[in-house]
């Protein structure tokens, strides 16, 4: 069964699919490139690798009922001391947390300019969860790539951003009010870019890769590539879609959503 999106499926996020599909797209992507840019460009696929210490807000302690209590009976020795105080334990377990750290990977495609330098001419970075959280490594680690694409003028971004979770990439005017944006900025005219609104009841539109003058800009259809891992990776088995999404989806998108899927 395919999508009964016409553009991005937003229970692939909510469905806890996203990092199956993130490697899929890039991989797609990086086809895609790789089988029409000019004789003078290649294509590489990158990463960017972090550790994160796992399991950080994990309550310390917790107060605990123990399986085995001790009761005695009226005018005993322990009852005395019960009631003296006298070597009474009290009963608490402690969770303590074991030090472990969790590997995140996050591809991204490249183009580069062939020759002994590989001089970079675009980037093409699809977000991950973990690039819309403020203050975590992922957050600081792309933001502190991102910033340098845009303030070096040296090479062009393509920033597609396909979850609604999160927060968005800072920008000094306000994102349009869609569920996806999608930036290119071109290493010309940075900081300004352009940003196309794309959103999951309607097909996504076509993305412009910019390359260096004189070659024109490469353009990639996301969409196709989005069907086609849909139906490949069967993700219909492991979505149920009269279930409540977090973000939640508004209600007409939900009215529109239970027609399409009568259909």
């Amino acid at each position: 069964m395919k999508s009964p999106f016409p553009g991005m499926d937003p229970f692939i996020e909510g469905c806890g699919l996203w990092e199956d599909f993130h490697t899929h797209l890039i991989e797609e992507i990086y086809r895609k490139l790789a089988d029409v840019v000019p004789d003078r460009y290649v294509v590489r696929c990158g990463e960017r690798n972090y550790l994160v210490v796992a399991s950080e807000e994990i309550p310390k302690q917790r107060s605990f009922k123990p399986d085995v209590t001790i009761t005695a009976s009226p005018g005993s020795d322990v009852a005395a001391d019960l009631e003296e105080g006298v070597a009474v334990a009290e009963s608490v377990e402690l969770t303590m947390r074991a030090f472990s750290e969790e590997e995140f990977r996050e591809p991204f495609v490249e183009i580069l300019e062939d020759g002994p330098e590989s001089r970079l001419v675009t980037c093409i970075e699809v977000l991950s969860p973990s690039n819309k959280r403020p203050n975590t490594l992922g957050w600081e680690q792309y933001h502190r790539k991102r910033q340098g694409l845009l303030r070096g003028h040296a090479a062009s971004l393509v920033e597609i951003d396909l979850l609604r979770g999160g927060r968005r990439m800072p920008m000094l005017d306000p994102w349009p009010p869609s569920p996806y944006t999608l930036l290119i900025a071109r290493a010309s005219r940075t900081p300004l870019c352009k940003v196309l609104r794309a959103h999951f009841r309607t097909r996504l539109p076509m993305i412009p890769v910019p390359l260096l003058r004189p070659d024109s800009d490469i353009e990639i259809d996301l969409q196709p590539m989005i069907d086609a891992i849909y139906l490949r990776s069967k993700y219909d088995r492991n979505i149920d879609y009269t279930q409540a999404m977090t973000p939640p989806l508004s209600a007409e998108d939900i009215a529109w959503l239970e027609q399409h899927l009568r259909q």
